[in-house]
């Protein structure tokens, strides 16, 4: 019996040829060069002790006790105001914990929690899970509705919070939530471990998906997941006691969560900094003064560190691993990585889902060199498999593009409902225990098993007639030496057609010019794939966790692009109703007459429109090869003017064929490789 599933082909072997005893799902296989690059994840002083799998089979607070136990005196947080030991972490979190469970009394709804970065807010966690509670983490920069539709639809019976807070938390509860602020606890609460016994199986939290595609969904997982998550974590990239972490996330965010129990659960320490309230040259001052080895955080966020660096002609000596995840990686991404930071210091690009917790990762150090435009996900992480799909849910055949599903037994149990029934996960009827779940995510396997990402099918556009996947488009434009962050959407011109739209932000004050940068993408991509719209931003409208708030993207407004052409305006009549009757269809305010009409966002279905108000307009008999190959209102005017004289014999027939050329036989025109089917000239 064939097996289609790629986690565990070796170099050389084709998916069709793996039989199904060749797989083993608990230990993936990584190729020779991915696995000396791991090996290099080590601390220079540390001491590693590997994460053992019996670690698993017990609670979150259980496992962080035998760490307290351990490194009593060490540094376990460590802000910017204040600097917690283990010790008194565990202090902290015991009498929270106490005050968590006398105040929701025996009412068993999860306890949402609302407190700014800070040492309060991880003791606050702790102190959740040592009550045997689930929580789920509010970020106060989210909107006032969102806070309390995310408390309406988890049901919480308790929102603890601190003084900051407090007239937020008041605002946004419902009759049937208390609040407890942390700040007047009462000081004579025992600092004891409480020693409850919680069930590695309980849900440890519920996080709320960001609703860009939606209503925001509640994530659940349960401490086994979160541990076993850890587990891959520590042993994959060696995190050790020596270690320190720079949490730069929000905590309503899963990939925050893993950082903070990556540290925590380790005995390393979590340093966080809280990036709304600060400038992004504070991340490369906390950084380097704090001697952070562990750095971890979504792209976007890694390029603007990597900028400061770069500015500031400064590196980071004890930073040892750059771990992304959250969003696409990009070959600028890894040349930042191999040109700002240290020799020894290893990048891994990670795949993730709040449902999946981390599935795939790829090694790369100072040698690796990328094919292709993209960064591979790589290789599997224990006891998770991947599948692609199409959209009828079969696995799709080797060296094709399918949706990312992920099979595994610690993925999450279900999403947050009244009745808890909605699951995030198909069981599988061979393993009671496995499940397979739908990301959303587009993917290709190489032979040997590597993923590639290739964006979020919820992003996909259709772009006459093609499926395009904007993750390919970004990662052209960044290869430009200019441009710093992009990011492309769908949107609809004013005839109520799809095209793509490219924002960007530039590397300089001057951003390059459109012209240069379709230059560019006409060189990689295929043309209905070039943006119609390229827009120039200060910076991308970005989500508290640091992804791209698409929502917040400005719709256009009409402006000339930024050409390489000076704008001149129209000479005369003809060139006149020309520049109006371009800007009309191109969705412009104003068109110049040296101006390129596909640097101004047309292609060849935009240009039968013109040609055929050009015909309506002018009632003049010009060959429509011409007119399609006269790039500019100017080029144009004067072929017009050329054929004045003639009138047309069948304007209605033209029209109408005009009207029915599909795109390929619009790209003839174009290219001057055929006529219309029934030629006039």
């Amino acid at each position: 019996m064939k097996h289609n599933d790629t986690s565990m082909i070796k170099p050389g072997q084709r998916t069709q040829e793996i039989e199904t005893s060749d797989l083993t799902k608990d230990t993936p296989y990584l190729p020779p060069e991915q696995a000396a690059i791991r090996a290099k994840c080590f601390h220079s002083t540390g001491t590693f002790e590997e994460f053992d799998t019996k670690e698993i089979e017990q609670s979150i607070s259980d496992r962080f006790e035998k760490i307290v136990a351990k490194y009593l005196d060490s540094i376990a947080v460590k802000t910017k105001q204040q600097t917690l030991t283990y010790d008194e972490l565990n202090t902290a979190a015991n009498r929270i914990a106490r005050a968590v469970i006398k105040k929701s009394d025996k009412k068993n709804g999860p306890v949402a929690l609302l407190i700014e970065q800070s040492t309060s807010l991880i003791a606050t966690i702790i102190g959740i899970l040592k009550a045997g509670k689930t929580y789920v983490p509010l970020d106060s920069y989210y909107p006032q509705r969102e806070l309390t539709f995310i408390l309406e639809d988890c049901q919480a019976t308790l929102l603890v919070t601190n003084k900051r807070n407090l007239g937020l938390a008041h605002e946004v509860v419902s009759d049937t939530c208390q609040c407890l602020n942390i700040d007047e606890i009462d000081s004579t609460l025992s600092s004891d471990n409480l020693n409850l016994f919680i069930s590695p199986d309980s849900l440890a939290w519920i996080i709320y998906t960001s609703g860009s595609t939606g209503r925001p969904k509640g994530v659940t997982q349960t401490h086994r997941n979160v541990l076993h998550e850890i587990l891959s974590y520590t042993n994959g990239a060696h995190i050790c006691h020596d270690d320190r972490l720079v949490l730069v996330s929000s905590l309503s965010f899963s990939n925050a969560v893993r950082t903070t129990y990556a540290a925590l659960l380790n005995g390393a320490g979590l340093y966080p900094l809280d990036l709304k309230e600060e400038e992004m040259k504070a991340l490369s001052d906390w950084v380097m003064g704090q001697e952070i080895t562990v750095y971890r955080s979504v792209p976007t966020v890694f390029r603007q560190l990597a900028s400061a660096l770069r500015e500031r002609e400064e590196t980071v000596p004890k930073l040892r691993l750059i771990y992304l995840s959250g969003d696409t990686v990009t070959a600028g991404d890894v040349e930042l990585y191999q040109k700002y930071f240290p020799q020894t210091c290893i990048f891994i690009n990670a795949l993730a889902s709040t449902e999946t917790l981390t599935f795939r990762w790829y090694f790369i150090d100072k040698k690796t060199q990328l094919t292709g435009i993209g960064v591979p996900v790589g290789y599997p992480v224990e006891n998770k498999r991947v599948l692609l799909l199409n959209d009828q849910g079969e696995e799709v055949d080797f060296d094709c593009v399918g949706e990312i599903a992920v099979k595994s037994r610690y993925l999450s149990p279900h999403y947050w409902g009244n009745d808890l029934t909605i699951t995030t996960s198909t069981p599988d009827p061979a393993d009671v225990e496995e499940r397979t779940h739908r990301t959303g995510d587009i993917g290709y396997m190489r032979p040997d098993g590597c993923l590639e990402h290739r964006g979020r099918k919820d992003f996909q556009v259709k772009i006459r007639g093609y499926r395009v996947e904007v993750g390919e488009v970004e990662a052209a434009l960044l290869q430009h030496e200019d441009v710093k962050e992009v990011t492309v959407v769908g949107g609809e011109d004013q005839q109520g057609n799809t095209r793509l739209v490219a924002y960007f932000v530039p590397v300089g004050k001057l951003p390059p010019s459109v012209s240069e940068l379709r230059k560019l993408l006409k060189q990689k991509l295929p043309d209905y794939m070039v943006p119609s719209a390229f827009v120039a931003l200060n910076a991308l409208p970005l989500t508290p966790n640091g992804k791209i708030r698409r929502q917040g993207l400005p719709d256009l407004d009409g402006s000339r692009p930024n050409l390489d052409t000076p704008f001149v305006a129209p000479r005369n009549l003809i060139e006149e109703k020309l520049a109006g009757l371009w800007a009309e269809v191109l969705s412009l305010k104003e068109v110049g007459i040296h101006d390129r009409f596909f640097d101004l966002g047309g292609h060849s279905l935009t240009a039968t429109r013109v040609v055929s108000r050009v015909i309506k307009q002018f009632q003049t008999e010009v060959p429509l090869r011409v007119l399609f190959q006269s790039p500019t209102v100017a080029d144009m005017a004067a072929v017009i003017a050329e054929h004045q004289a003639k009138k047309l014999g069948d304007i209605e027939a033209i029209l109408a064929e005009l009207e029915s050329l599909t795109d390929e036989e619009a790209k003839l025109l174009l290219s001057g490789a055929g006529e219309t089917r029934h030629r006039r000239d």
